[in-house]
């Protein structure tokens, strides 16, 4: 039986560093699993609604929906939680990960009440990416820490982060370290 996995590309550029990254993690994939049915997700391609602490996720009848805003985020939550397998890529934006990421995981509250199990045991990992010298200067350490508890608080299997320096739109391909960690989060992501 293929896996699953997805990918959730949160960076607002089409064709930016993170798209790039994400493109060598999805080889990786492919080179480990061939079989293996990857999608990728576009964050900002969705209107996705921040939470609006309205609670509806926490009543008791909700005819079956895991939160009671009607966007983008809806047909997400059945993905996430079909995906044998999730990988996690933002850019670094003053010093935590993008609005659109961060909107994502908000909107998770809905789907960890209902189902508080949906990470549990799955492999995720992250791909980050930041135009400063080191994960500390830019802020990366920031969302390291949120990916990590995220891993904590849901019992997800930790499946590595790939992190690097890449300012300007094409210094990924240029970073041969940071290729060479996207790939690798690719062929390890599923064992």
């Amino acid at each position: 039986m293929s896996k699953y996995v997805l990918i959730l590309n949160a960076s607002p550029r089409k064709n930016g560093n993170t798209a790039f990254l994400v493109g060598k993690t999805a080889e990786g994939i492919r080179a480990s699993y061939p079989d293996a049915e990857i999608e990728v997700v576009r964050l900002e391609e969705l209107k996705i609604t921040p939470c609006r602490a309205c609670d509806t996720c926490r009543r008791g009848d909700r005819s079956g929906l895991y939160c009671g805003l009607d966007d983008g985020m809806t047909a997400l939550y059945d993905k996430v939680i079909r995906a044998d397998a999730i990988v996690l890529a933002s850019p670094i934006y003053w010093f935590s990960l993008s609005a659109q990421m961060k909107l994502f995981m908000d909107r998770l509250y809905g789907l960890w009440l209902e189902r508080n199990k949906f990470l549990q045991g799955k492999p995720v990992g992250a791909i980050l990416v930041f135009g400063d010298v080191d994960a500390y200067v830019s802020g990366a350490v920031h969302a390291i820490g949120t990916i990590k508890s995220l891993w904590n608080y849901t019992g997800a299997k930790p499946a590595g982060i790939a992190y690097g320096s890449a300012n300007d739109i094409g210094d990924a391909e240029k970073n041969a370290e940071l290729v060479k960690k996207a790939y690798a989060l690719g062929t390890e992501l599923l064992n």
